[in-house]
């Protein structure tokens, strides 16, 4: 499967990893559950339970392949990085 795939899966859980004030002044992807990058550690075994494939994202893509790479490291499965939001909503409205 590929990321774009993944985006476009009825089932994919999303994870926006920004801040929650940056939801506010860049917008919302409204099945996205809103987990900032610093509390991914502490949430992997809930990340591990969530319904597959799991797409993340935040602002701009540096954040979520830092987020990528710990939870791959972490062994969480079906993971895609999907980049930035901008990037997300592209896949989606294509």
């Amino acid at each position: 499967m590929t990321t774009a795939d993944a985006v476009k899966n009825s089932n994919a859980t999303f994870i926006d990893i920004r801040e929650a004030y940056e939801l506010e002044i860049d917008g919302k992807i409204e099945k996205a559950i809103n987990i900032p990058l610093t509390e991914i550690p502490d949430r992997v075994d809930e990340i591990k339970q969530m319904p597959k494939p799991i797409v993340v994202f935040c602002r701009g893509g540096n954040r979520a392949t830092s987020a990528f790479n710990f939870l791959i490291e972490n062994g969480v499965e079906e993971l895609y990085c999907a980049g930035g939001y901008e990037d997300v909503n592209e896949i989606l409205n294509s």
